[in-house]
């Protein structure tokens, strides 16, 4: 088919693809001088401040009005932070502390870091409503379960980080809390009426709307109120009829990763990028798992070819390609912004802190160093591999003699229980947990263990489906490293 330079070049303007490596391809930079819109970051692209900052530098000498997009949500989603583990908690321990002008100074302080390290939009944060407690996918990216708070989290936390020059993007609309699959890896469905919809899912993105925030991104859900056969990001009734239209939503409508078996399961990645531009989004993602220039060319050819074939209107992409500029000049514009510090992660994550005692007062702080043992189940794909979390770790520092042991759902067998109960002989028990309540294995090994050993610590760093657990059971509301701090702090009497 044949395709005109003008219109591969207006393609160009609506693509976001990633990339491996911490310095940008040559393919990527050619791309860029011809008229690109910008790069998606992932942690395989940070390695310190300052290679980052270099990083977008350069890609910026290439186009100087491109964007640069990353996903720092902080807690378990960290871009940044993914070798170290966040310096601050996530939404869900905010969320607990439910102090808004807290919320605000987290934002503004991952906003100081992105603005220094040259990113210009971060799709964040989460305003999905975590009513569906096994979700597998939002949890602790979630501010919580009840809609108003989650809106009024939102807001502040759009604040604080667009008062630094730096975008936000609230996502995954319509709203991906009430779900229970990934949609890396299937379509979930959402089979709320159009008034339920509005009144929980909906309610953080008219308020998002309110306070400003100048991106959206989708989400690939089967909104059956609205489209009983197309994901919301494919989806002409959602992106155009609902939040343009009904919403009154003016800015920067970004899709989710379209390789997400959700969208491109079934039409390509390639096929997907088109229809969802037609359906009214603006930039598409691409990258997490297909980063190189063959995807990106299948892309671009797809959406040139998608307006050859009259199935996306010429209009549609330059309106889309307008909303990509009028978000960089916004950036453009921003004022500086102050470098002061703000140690805010750690108190944020201190008083996200729970503790529950069943008549054990004489536990904490513990007497001696004890035994850590950490129960890690498999987390999604928006949650970097490797990255550290755990109170094991923290709690050695300040407790010398602490022996830590990590278990994962392959190490457990019928004898496991027996050896750790020899580890713990004579010195205390803590055992951590992420999220037992949705883990059956977490379940049953920690109740073997309580039941030998009912002076056990246990400290929850997932969402507390349960306080009953333990002498003590410390809830964190969140796995970033600070989260881990705060509970080891606890422990060893400093909180």
């Amino acid at each position: 088919m044949k395709r005109s330079p003008d219109l591969l070049r207006l393609a160009d303007t609506v693509l976001l693809p990633g990339f491996i490596g911490t310095t940008a391809p040559d393919w990527v930079r050619r791309r860029l001088a011809c008229g690109l819109a910008g790069v998606v970051l992932f942690s395989r692209n940070v390695d310190t401040p300052a290679q980052l900052a270099a990083l977008t530098s350069a890609l910026r000498a290439d186009n100087p009005e491109i964007l640069i997009g990353i996903d720092e949500e902080a807690g378990e989603v960290t871009r940044l932070e993914a070798r170290t583990g966040s310096s601050r908690p996530g939404n869900y321990a905010l969320g607990v502390v439910d102090d808004v002008e807290l919320t605000e100074r987290v934002a503004r302080d991952i906003g100081r870091d992105l603005r220094a390290a040259g990113v210009s939009i971060d799709f964040a944060p989460a305003a999905d409503v975590n009513s569906n407690p096994d979700n597998p996918v939002i949890g602790l990216r979630s501010f919580g379960a009840d809609p108003v708070l989650v809106a009024r989290h939102t807001a502040a936390w759009i604040r604080g980080l667009q008062s630094t020059g730096v975008a936000a993007c609230a996502k995954h609309f319509p709203g991906h809390g009430d779900t229970s699959v990934d949609s890396h890896h299937g379509v979930p469905r959402v089979t709320a009426s159009r008034d339920e919809l509005a009144e929980v899912e909906l309610e953080p993105f008219r308020v998002a709307i309110g306070e400003g925030v100048r991106s959206i991104m989708t989400g690939h859900l089967l909104v059956t109120a609205y489209d009983e056969e197309l994901p919301a990001t494919l989806s002409p009734r959602v992106l155009t009829g609902l939040l343009r239209e009904e919403l009154g939503f003016d800015g920067l409508v970004v899709t989710d990763g379209i390789e997400m078996a959700a969208v491109s399961g079934r039409y390509g990645l390639g096929g997907a990028s088109a229809m969802a531009v037609a359906a009214g989004a603006d930039a598409v993602c691409v990258g997490g798992e297909n980063a190189d220039e063959a995807t990106y060319e299948h892309i671009r050819d797809a959406v040139a070819d998608a307006v050859t074939e009259g199935r996306l209107p010429e209009e549609r992409l330059a309106d889309a390609a307008a909303r990509v500029r009028a978000l960089t000049a916004w950036q453009a514009q921003a004022p500086p912004v102050d470098d002061v510090r703000d140690e805010v992660g750690l108190v944020a994550a201190r008083r996200a802190v729970r503790v529950t005692r069943r008549g054990a007062d004489g536990l904490l702080p513990l007497a001696a160093a004890p035994h850590v043992l950490e129960l890690a189940p498999e987390t999604n794909l928006a949650i970097d591999k490797g990255m550290p979390w755990g109170a094991g770790e923290p709690l050695s520092k300040l407790l010398p003699g602490t022996t830590v042991a990590r278990l994962r759902q392959d190490n457990v067998h019928n004898e496991v229980a027996g050896t750790v109960l020899r580890q713990a002989a004579d010195r205390p028990l803590v055992i951590v947990v992420r999220d037992a309540h949705r883990h059956p294995w977490q379940t049953d090994l920690l109740e073997r263990l309580l039941a030998a050993r009912p002076d056990g610590v246990v400290v929850e760093m997932g969402l507390p489906g349960r306080t009953d657990l333990g002498a003590v059971h410390i809830a964190t509301h969140g796995a970033a490293r600070v989260c881990g701090q705060a509970a080891a702090e606890v422990l060893a009497g400093l909180a």
